[in-house]
């Protein structure tokens, strides 16, 4: 018997989990998800090394899976890993990463876990860098960043915004809604606001264009103008001269004429 044929056999969890999320709780909580994860997609459009998701069970242990003790997010993002679809995001299936930012959106029942159970599991197991929540009735914005293994309060800026450095944009309220900022302020457009933006920008090129156009044929206009009125000032100065010109034959003729009659012109 080799040493190989005593050693126990290793089981490992399993990896390929289905999420176990209730249903969300409002309209207003499935409204401020899809903000949250459309505008993140647009933005980051270019990039394939994140993931996003929203109402996603987190499977963080083996132990925990065995007493169904789940937790999943209202939305989250993790960095530096691979963006695919995916059942559930399962930590030990995924290098051992936890999710870089996560939020959570506030209801009547869940508000007390998300400030005080969730935040300590964030803070403690997940070591979560960001963790924000927000309330979509009273827009109560909290945000926490990790230092020396504690969550500290961010501080918002003037306009009520909170950094978040790992996204590297501010969350902010804007029409009551939690959405993104650029760091210098720009609020990040939903798919629907930005192709709204492409839409009108278009028109106003367009507008400009046609305004352009009808500015260059108002100027060919006033040329042809100028010219026509240079043009009559020309034929105005050669209808003089023709008048003096033939004032001065008529003035001849009339010379002629008397001086056959035998009288001095110049006399009369």
């Amino acid at each position: 018997m080799t040493t190989l044929d005593i050693l126990p056999e290793v089981t490992c969890p399993p990896t390929d989990l289905w999420s176990d999320e209730p249903p969300l709780e409002s309209d207003l909580h499935l409204q401020q998800i899809i903000i949250l994860l459309s505008c993140l997609e647009l933005l980051w459009q270019e990039k394939n090394d994140y993931y996003a998701s929203g109402n996603l069970t987190i499977y963080y242990n083996e132990e925990q899976l065995k007493k169904r003790d789940f937790c999943g997010p209202d939305f989250f993002v993790v960095l530096d890993t691979e963006k695919r679809p995916r059942k559930s995001w399962v930590v030990w299936g995924e290098q051992g990463k936890y999710p870089n930012v996560i939020v959570e959106i506030l209801s009547d029942s869940t508000a007390n876990i998300d400030r005080t159970k969730k935040k300590i599991l964030y803070q403690n197991t997940f070591r979560t860098p960001n963790y924000f929540w927000f309330d979509p009735n009273t827009l109560e914005l909290q945000g926490f960043t990790i230092l020396e293994g504690q969550y500290q309060a961010i501080s918002a800026n003037d306009r009520g915004y909170l950094w978040s450095e790992q996204l590297g944009l501010y969350l902010g309220i804007f029409e009551r809604k939690l959405r993104y900022f650029t760091a210098d302020g720009q609020l990040v457009p939903t798919p629907q606001e930005a192709e709204l933006q492409q839409r009108q920008a278009k028109e106003q090129a367009l507008l400009e264009k046609e305004q352009e156009r009808q500015a260059k044929e108002q100027a060919l206009l006033e040329k042809e103008q100028a010219l026509l009125e240079k043009e009559q000032e020309q034929q105005a100065k050669e209808q003089a001269l023709l008048e003096k010109e033939q004032e001065r034959q008529a003035k001849e003729r009339l010379a002629a004429k008397l001086r056959e009659l035998g009288i001095n012109p110049q006399t009369i």
